[in-house]
């Protein structure tokens, strides 16, 4: 059994957590745009009072096994971001459209994203990203992770958090958040025909708004 240590995400942290990004997501969209497009991702998450970022290490070996990032409120983070950093993104997402035209449509979409809550769910949280190293999984990392993010986002007064998943070759991540509380909210496709999950966590002793 690892003995798992959490902290914030800190700069000296994004190469590393970068790599391991790559390595646990090898087929997902942010991988395929490249290193320089997830420092710039994960930079944005680090010494930033807007965002719970945490990193999880291996106490004995000191390794970065897992990280968890989002914003504690999606829309107004997203639109601060892209007015702020839009220009860098977009240079870091060149050399992918490069490789492959097609995807400066997604990017677009993907510059343009505004983290906009579910209706309804104005104060709840966004896991953007949870990454575990594929070494360290089946070790309680990812749940230790999660838990933690959750607890800290709890005490900055949210009533839960939402996040988004592949609903298609993607079952043991389906699994895993469903087994750990969170509750699916509905089905969509994404515009290429991405077929995706929509879950919600709601804390105790909170009620959606949805069900007032």
């Amino acid at each position: 059994m690892k003995t798992i240590r959490v902290i914030s995400l800190q700069s000296s942290m994004v190469e590393e957590m970068v790599g391991l990004h790559m390595e646990a997501f090898p087929d997902f969209f942010l991988t395929f745009l490249g290193k320089q497009f997830l420092r710039e991702f994960y930079r944005s998450f680090v010494d930033n009072p807007e965002v719970c970022a945490l990193a999880a290490f291996e106490e004995e070996t000191q390794q970065l096994i897992g990280g968890a990032v989002g914003p504690f409120m999606p829309d107004g983070f997203f639109k601060k971001l892209l007015k702020r950093s839009w220009f860098r993104f977009a240079l870091a997402g060149i050399p992918a459209v490069l490789r492959r035209p097609a995807t400066g449509i997604r990017l677009i979409r993907a510059l343009r994203y505004r983290g906009d809550s579910p209706h309804g769910m104005e104060k709840y949280a966004l896991l953007s990203s949870i990454a575990v190293s594929p070494a360290a999984r089946k070790s309680g990392v990812g749940r230790t992770l999660l838990a933690d993010w959750l607890k800290i986002v709890r005490a900055h007064g949210k009533e839960g958090a939402f996040l988004t998943t592949d609903a298609v070759g993607n079952e043991s991540v389906n699994r895993f958040y469903q087994n750990n509380g969170w509750k699916l909210l509905r089905a969509f496709s994404t515009p290429e025909g991405r077929r995706m999950n929509y879950y919600v966590y709601q804390f105790e002793n909170t009620e959606s708004k949805e069900n007032k």
